[in-house]
C-alpha cells in the first residue's frame, strides 16, 4: 500500500513529507526540481532495511509543499528542514542532501548544528563555476519565454549532463533511461522557477564551511558533468574532519545509476556517527 504523504505547518510554509521506518532519525534532502519521492527509489528503504526512521519531503517550490513563486533564498530552505526536524521531535537528525538539497544540507550543519547529528552531502558544492551559472542561465531563459524543448531532446540533453560516460556507451541503458527521462516530462513549474532562481550570483561558501563542526560525509561521482567531483573534494577539504568519497562510473544522477556503492558509503558513515 503506497504511503500517504503528511503535512506539517512550519516556518510559515506546508511541507508535505513521507516518514518511514523505525529507529535514529534520517531527514533527506532533495536538489533543485525533484521531489523528495525520488529517493524512494533506491536510499530511503535500503536505510529503513538498516534500521533507521526516514524522512523525505518535498521542498518548498515543489507541490503539493508550498510553492512560494515570488522566491525565497537558501536561508529559507534551511530554516524549513531546521523546523521540520524540530516538527518531528525526535532530532537531532543525521541529515543526508544531493546538489541542492546538499548545499542546503551543509548550511543546515553551519547555521543550526543543534538539530543536527551528522550529515551526508552528495554532488554538492560550495560555489559555481562559469558552466553551471550558464547552465542555471539557460535554464531560467528557458521557463522565462516560454520555451519547451523537444520530448526527446530534452531527454538527451538531461541524460548527457547527468549520467556516466559508461552509462551512455551502454545502448541498451541509455534507451531505457531516455525512456524514464521522457516520461517524467519536463515541465517547470513557478516554484521550481524561484529554485532555479536560488543559483543566481550564489557567493563562494567554501571558507565557511570551516565553521562546520558536525561529522561530514561528502560524496563525489567521477563522471558527474552538472557538479563535477573536484567541487564536491572543496567542500569535504573544507570542513573540519569531512570524509571524501568518489564514486566510480557515476554521474550526477549517482545515487540512481550507483546505488549499492552510494548506499553502502551512507550506511557505514550513519552507523559510526548515530547511536
Amino acid at each position: 500500500m503506497r504511503q500517504q504523504p503528511k503535512t506539517a505547518q512550519v516556518n510559515g510554509i506546508t511541507i508535505s513529507y513521507e516518514d518511514s521506518g523505525e529507529g535514529p532519525l534520517v531527514v533527506m534532502v532533495m536538489g533543485t526540481g525533484s521531489p523528495g519521492r525520488v529517493w524512494k527509489a533506491n536510499q530511503q528503504p535500503a536505510l529503513v532495511k538498516a534500521g533507521y526512521r526516514v524522512v523525505t519531503f518535498d521542498n518548498r517550490g515543489i507541490a503539493p509543499s508550498s510553492e512560494c513563486p515570488a522566491g525565497f533564498t537558501i536561508a529559507d530552505m534551511v530554516a524549513d528542514t531546521a523546523a521540520l526536524i524540530e516538527h518531528l521531535g525526535a532530532g537531532p537528525a543525521a541529515v543526508i542532501g544531493t546538489s541542492l538539497g546538499a548545499k542546503i544540507t551543509q548550511e543546515l550543519a553551519l547555521a543550526r548544528p543543534d538539530v543536527v547529528n551528522c550529515v551526508a552531502m552528495i554532488a554538492t558544492y560550495a560555489r559555481s563555476g562559469p558552466l553551471q551559472e550558464s547552465i542555471s542561465v539557460g535554464e531560467r531563459e528557458l521557463y522565462d519565454r516560454k520555451i519547451t524543448l523537444p520530448p526527446r531532446y530534452h531527454a538527451a540533453i538531461t541524460a548527457h549532463l547527468n549520467l556516466s560516460r559508461h552509462t551512455l556507451d551502454d545502448d541498451t541503458k541509455v534507451r531505457d533511461w531516455l525512456d524514464v527521462i521522457e516520461f517524467s516530462g519536463q515541465e517547470v513549474t513557478a516554484g521550481v522557477r524561484a529554485q532555479l532562481q536560488l543559483h543566481e550570483a550564489e557567493a563562494n561558501r567554501t571558507a565557511a564551511y570551516a565553521g562546520i563542526t558536525r561529522p561530514a560525509l561528502v560524496i563525489g561521482f567521477a563522471d558527474d558533468r552538472t557538479l563535477p567531483p573536484h567541487l564536491a573534494k572543496e567542500v569535504a577539504d573544507a570542513i573540519p574532519g569531512a570524509i571524501y568519497r568518489e564514486v566510480a562510473e557515476a554521474g550526477h544522477y549517482g545515487y540512481l545509476e550507483k546505488p549499492d556503492e552510494v548506499n553502502a558509503l551512507l550506511i557505514d558513515f550513519l552507523r559510526a556517527n548515530v547511536r
